[in-house]
């Protein structure tokens, strides 16, 4: 698939491309996205083949144990007929074999695809069916782990479903990959969407490539680094987790969710694993940092990088972070699935912790970041301390929805300021964001702009603010009614006592009249998605209900 058959023309205004190019955040390094990450294991194998990749629980495998663990499932698919440019849907636990698998399709030319083991049937059919999967590889079995559900929804989808054995090795390594895969598709994220109904978001390997090198010299990985492998196979932060270590012969340590789930749990075996770098998202950061602080002596000492993504990550947050572990440098990342993940890094600093939303930074490397507004005429670029839409250009730019052109279509377009870009196309975020001395700041969603009670505002804006708040763990603002009986409603979580009406006078404090919440609703935690993130469908949900009883 080419650029020119996925794309189209983004409508602008006159005069818009030398002002955007003008106001543009860029960044630019040359760095290798040609080659396969197995060609690296490789490279490390040979020279130290026992140097440890991956630890799951008690077991560790070696640089070289990984290669024939690789081989071998790499047999596997071939025997079922996987070619280069096939769609192979993977369910499985996080674990050591979700590398091996990827690496092995990567080895093929194929693409990967992770299936939720918690997805409900009819989603596993349906992205079955809409991604073309040419067959359904399962090493859940190999964990202990059932999957019937995605075996049922193969068999519904009249995709052949393949178990994988455990314990399959080979006795040779798998041969020297082609010489160039940048523009393979390497792996589909189905992300939620805001209709419901999931998205394919495809990357290239040339856009996977540039985004792990972004976090090898951002993050200044070794090879005596320990990155925690601890995200949800569906959230694209697994990706870079998993694999980026493996680019500089450094050790992947995966973290099993019944840990993840426990905040004590989740600390010991960080330490016990002298885990350098970890990344989570901003829920699962202060439940990390109140854990931290309950515990004598302090721990987390190997810790040197923490990175918080996913959502936004308020102020109060990141000064609990930084108070608890001083040592550790705090990172906010910043960046759509679409666009192979992270798009901006920001080192938070002290200055920083007395805005009320913190910056999420300058752009990684090779990307291009644009703020257009949208007039009657097409898009304009934004006048210097004007906030607009945020644009993506360059490598990491994905290639858009797996068969879904119309999708597609809505969100990515021809790049028209840097033509010759690697990808030459431009992503649409639906992010509002400013540029300030060569910093992005984020402003929320476009799509959480409402209006309430004939007045516009940022739902995001009104959350910043009553995070703030010292006694608040979690907090959320959604709309219910409709129209003129629309009204604000605020959830929120606390970890020490509060009433409504403090939290009120803090938000009044703020905000202009119209943006404070009447509505207040305690919960004990707020729901989150299987991503760690606010559920807000389910807090419109909880609100819906009690309105009908």
């Amino acid at each position: 698939m080419t650029a020119d058959l996925l794309v189209a023309e983004l409508p602008l205004a006159p005069g818009t491309v030398d002002r955007a190019r003008a106001l543009a955040l860029t960044s630019a390094k040359d760095v290798d996205t040609a080659t396969g990450v197995l060609e690296y294991v490789a490279r490390h194998a040979e020279t130290d083949p026992d140097r440890p990749a991956l630890t799951e629980g008690g077991r560790t495998l070696g640089y070289r144990a990984l290669l024939l663990r690789v081989a071998a499932i790499r047999a596997v698919l071939l025997d079922e007929g996987v070619t280069a440019g096939d769609v192979v849907a993977c369910a499985g636990p996080r674990s050591a074999q979700t590398p091996a698998v990827f690496l092995a399709l990567e080895s093929i030319g194929a693409s990967y695809l992770p299936i939720d083991l918690d997805w409900p049937r009819e989603r596993v059919r349906d992205v079955l069916e809409r991604s073309r999967a040419a067959l359904l590889l399962d090493y859940a079995a190999m964990t202990g782990t059932p999957a019937g559900a995605a075996h049922a929804a193969a068999e519904a989808a009249r995709v052949r479903a393949v178990p994988l054995a455990a314990g399959g090795t080979a006795e040779t390594p798998p041969p020297p990959g082609v010489a160039d895969r940048s523009l393979e598709a390497r792996y589909t994220i189905f992300t939620s969407g805001t209709t419901g109904r999931p998205k394919g978001a495809t990357v290239e390997h040339q856009g996977m490539l540039n985004h792990l090198w972004a976090k090898v010299v951002d993050l200044s990985l070794r090879a005596d680094d320990t990155v925690a492998f601890t995200a949800p196979l569906v959230f694209d932060i697994s990706i870079w987790q998993m694999l980026c270590p493996l680019l500089v012969g450094g050790h992947v340590v995966v973290v099993d969710d019944t840990v993840m789930r426990f905040p004590r749990r989740l600390v010991k075996t960080l330490d016990a694993h002298q885990v350098t770098v970890v990344e989570l998202v901003p829920t699962v950061v202060g439940w990390l940092v109140d854990e931290t602080r309950r515990r004598e002596p302090a721990p987390l000492k190997s810790l040197r990088r923490l990175l918080s993504t996913g959502e936004e990550l308020h102020p109060a947050v990141a000064e609990r972070a930084m108070t608890a572990l001083p040592h550790v440098t705090l990172v906010n990342a910043y960046g759509p699935t679409e666009c192979s993940d992270d798009v901006t890094h920001h080192v938070v600093t002290g200055p920083d912790l007395a805005r009320t939303r913190l910056p999420v930074g300058s752009p990684v490397l090779n990307t291009a970041l644009y703020l257009l507004v949208e007039e009657e005429d097409g898009w304009r670029a934004a006048e210097p301390d004007e906030s607009g839409e945020l644009f993506v250009g360059g490598t990491g730019v994905g290639l858009g929805y797996l068969n879904d052109p119309e999708a597609t279509e809505r969100a990515f377009f021809k790049d028209p300021f840097t033509p010759e870009s690697a990808t030459g196309r431009l992503y649409r975020t639906g992010d509002l964001a400013r540029f300030d001395e060569g910093v992005v700041h984020y402003l929320g969603r476009g799509d959480r702009q409402v209006k309430v009670a004939g007045v516009r505002m940022e739902l995001d804006e009104i959350e910043a603010v009553l995070s703030r708040h010292p006694a608040v763990t979690k907090c959320a603002v959604t709309v219910s009614g409709d129209a003129e009986r629309s009204q604000l409603v605020a959830h929120y979580s606390l970890r020490e006592a509060a009433t409504p009406e403090e939290l009120q006078d803090t938000v009044r404090a703020a905000v202009p009249p119209a943006m404070v919440p009447r509505r207040w609703r305690e919960w004990e935690e707020l729901p989150l998605t299987a991503n760690g993130k606010v559920d807000h469908r389910s807090l419109r949900a909880a609100v819906s209900e009690e309105e009908t009883r």
